[in-house]
C-alpha cells in the first residue's frame, strides 16, 4: 500500500510539473529528438539502467534470412518485443556478398532477403532499417559510376515497395569515402531519395560520416522531411559523444529547423560501457537540451 500512495504522489507531482510549465517549453518537449544506442541484446539491461530508452539492433544476427532460421527468429521476436530498451530499427542490411551495384548484382537475391528481413523486423514491431551496407553497395573499381547509381535506384524502387508492403521504412545512411563510394553525403543520399520518390524510402543522417567528410548542417536543412533518423558519434574515433568533447550543436540546430522529432543513435565505441554510458548520454543530452531551449 505505501508503494502504491508513493507512485501516486509522483504521478501527482509530475502532472503538476507539468501543467506549471510554460505551453512553448512544453510543445519543445514533446518535438524534441530521443537519444538512444546501437548495440546488441547482451547490453540491454545494461543501457536500460543508464537511462537509454530505445536500442537499435543488426538485420543479421537477429533478422538475417541467411544467419537465422525461421525457428530461432521467433525466439527473436518475443526477446526483441520484450527488450527493456524498445527496438524500433535495424541497421547493417545487406551482408556484403549481396552485391546491390555491379557486374555481381543479384536483383532476385537482394529483393528475395530483403522481403524476409523487412517481414521479420515488422514482427518484431520495428518501423525503420537502415541502409548503410557499404561493402554491398560498393562500385567496383573501373564500373562506370553512372550506371551503378542507376542499378541502385532501380534496385530500391523494387525494395520500397516491399518495405511498403510490411509498413516499414528504408532509410538510407550517408558513409565516408573509407567505407564506400556511392552515397557520401547526406546531399547525394537525399538526391537518391528524391529519385526513388517513394514514401517507403527515406534518409539516415549519420553524424559522423558527416564530420568525417566535412559536410555541413545545411545538408540537414535541405533534407526537410526526408530525414527520418540519425547516428552519431565523435569524428575522432568514433568515440562515444563527450570523450573528446564534440561540439554537435550545429547540426542539432538545423534538425530544430526541419522539426526532426525521430531517433538520435549512438554508434560508438566505447573503451568502458558501464562506466561511459551515463556520461555519453548526459553530455549529448545537454547539448540537445541547449538547442531546443
Amino acid at each position: 500500500m505505501q508503494v502504491y500512495h508513493l507512485k501516486y504522489e509522483l504521478l501527482i507531482l509530475l502532472l503538476v510539473s507539468w501543467n506549471c510549465m510554460p505551453s512553448k517549453a512544453k510543445a519543445q518537449e514533446r518535438h524534441k529528438p530521443t537519444i538512444g544506442i546501437i548495440t546488441g541484446k547482451e547490453q540491454d539491461s545494461l543501457f536500460a539502467k543508464h537511462g537509454y530508452p530505445f536500442r537499435e539492433e543488426g538485420v543479421g544476427n537477429t533478422f538475417s534470412p541467411r544467419r537465422v532460421s525461421e525457428q530461432d527468429f521467433l525466439k527473436n521476436v518475443d526477446r526483441v518485443l520484450g527488450s527493456q530498451c524498445k527496438v524500433l530499427s535495424a541497421n547493417s542490411f545487406f551482408h556484403g556478398y549481396i552485391k546491390l551495384v555491379g557486374p555481381d548484382r543479384n536483383e532476385a537475391l537482394a529483393l528475395g532477403y530483403a522481403d524476409t528481413v523487412f517481414r521479420r523486423c515488422h514482427e518484431a514491431g520495428l518501423k525503420i532499417v537502415v541502409l548503410g551496407s557499404g561493402d554491398a553497395r560498393r562500385i567496383p573499381d573501373g564500373y562506370d559510376h553512372a550506371l551503378a547509381r542507376d542499378e541502385f535506384i532501380s534496385l530500391v524502387k523494387k525494395m520500397a515497395v516491399l518495405a511498403g508492403k510490411h509498413r516499414i521504412t528504408i532509410a538510407m545512411e550517408n558513409l565516408n569515402r573509407g567505407e564506400t563510394n556511392l552515397g557520401n553525403s547526406l546531399e547525394e543520399v537525399v538526391g537518391m531519395v528524391k529519385e526513388v520518390g517513394s514514401r517507403h524510402f527515406r534518409a539516415t543522417a549519420d553524424i559522423y560520416h558527416m564530420l568525417r567528410e566535412h559536410e555541413s548542417a545545411s545538408s540537414i536543412d535541405r533534407a526537410g522531411k526526408l530525414l527520418v533518423h540519425c547516428h552519431i558519434a565523435e569524428n575522432k574515433d568514433r568515440a562515444r559523444p563527450g570523450k573528446n568533447g564534440e561540439d554537435f550543436r550545429t547540426y542539432f540546430q538545423a534538425m530544430k529547423r526541419v522539426h526532426y522529432r525521430g531517433l538520435i543513435m549512438m554508434e560508438c565505441g566505447w573503451t568502458n560501457m558501464a562506466d561511459e554510458a551515463t556520461p555519453a548520454l548526459v553530455y549529448l543530452q545537454g547539448q540537445l537540451d541547449e538547442v531546443y531551449q
